[in-house]
């Protein structure tokens, strides 16, 4: 591949504007512009970081072990200086919000709403009507606030993560949305942009049994698991809609539940996101996904600590 092909890819994979990618790469706009339209090539040292930023992006990236315990080992240091995550964040209003806010933007926006972190705000803390905006976004955010009251409200009591849990979730989210809400599909479904088979609708309500055995199982690595957790409820899919959301929903169930602080999946990194659980479902490697999950897990620490 050319190099412009290249940080064309890079480019739609991190959503990342032109002068953005320049400022990754450390260098100025004019330099990047030359490598863009073929006037002149990276160093080697910038030819290397376009690489491997390439490969990173694209799922080839071979993250190695140390690399990601040493990771892991650091959010369970993190961890170790709370007593209790899911108290701090309903004893301290602002936190509380801010987790509301930022977990609802982004889940959302991945999903394809059109609000931007302002609008969902205004609706969530205003309840502002927003005229050029529909009525299902204004749901939809209002919903997931809801489902995640709902959701701290259920860890904070050590209340288990079940079947029932799954469900009420997905009530909670598609209320006013869907007739179908708090239900398991009874069609087929595909999952859109990707060739991956999704459960037959028969099976799903034992499969779904199956994830929720293995979200609660004992485990010294709760990135690790919930990785596994998740990639395999997506590929279920149990839902018409709302598959998404209601799995970041138990992503966070369990990470809350060990501990850890919730995982903020940006919206700008979504394509890199479904990249790398694409190959958790299909590569039987969940390496790139776990560290993505650790990234994530780190931005919900400067959350909980207002360094965000």
């Amino acid at each position: 591949m050319t190099i412009r092909q290249k940080l064309e890819v890079i480019q739609k994979m991190l959503a990342l504007t032109q002068t953005k990618l320049a400022e990754r790469f450390g260098v100025s706009f004019v330099t990047f512009n030359s490598w863009w339209t073929g006037k002149s090539l990276p160093r080697p040292k910038k030819q290397t970081a376009i690489d491997q930023l390439f490969l990173e992006v694209t799922g080839q990236k071979i993250v190695p072990a140390s690399t990601l315990a040493a990771k892991k080992q650091a959010l369970q240091q993190k961890s170790s200086k709370h007593k209790s995550i899911i108290a701090t964040i309903l004893a301290n209003p602002d936190i509380r919000d801010q987790f509301i806010l930022k977990l609802t933007y982004h889940s959302n926006s991945i999903e394809g709403s059109t609000l931007t972190e302002l609008d969902t705000a205004a609706i969530l803390f205003d309840n502002a009507a927003l005229p050029d905006k529909s009525l299902t976004e204004h749901l939809e955010a209002k919903n997931h606030q809801t489902a995640l009251n709902y959701l701290f409200a259920h860890i904070s009591q050590a209340q288990k993560i079940d079947e029932s849990l799954i469900l009420k979730l997905h009530s909670i989210l598609m209320n006013g949305v869907r007739s179908d809400a708090g239900s398991y599909r009874n069609h087929a479904v595909r999952i859109t942009g990707v060739n991956l088979p999704t459960a037959n609708y028969l099976s799903v309500p034992k499969l779904v049994a199956g994830v929720i055995r293995h979200a609660v199982s004992s485990t010294k690595d709760i990135i690790a698991l919930s990785a596994g957790v998740h990639s395999h409820f997506e590929q279920i899919h149990p839902f018409s809609d709302g598959n998404g959301r209601v799995g970041r929903l138990l992503l966070n169930a369990m990470l809350l539940g060990s501990n850890f602080a919730p995982a903020i999946i940006n919206q700008n990194q979504r394509q890199l996101y479904y990249t790398y659980l694409y190959k958790a479902q299909t590569q039987n490697d969940s390496s790139q996904l776990e560290d993505f999950f650790c990234d994530a897990v780190i931005d919900g620490f400067k959350v909980l600590e207002r360094l965000d």
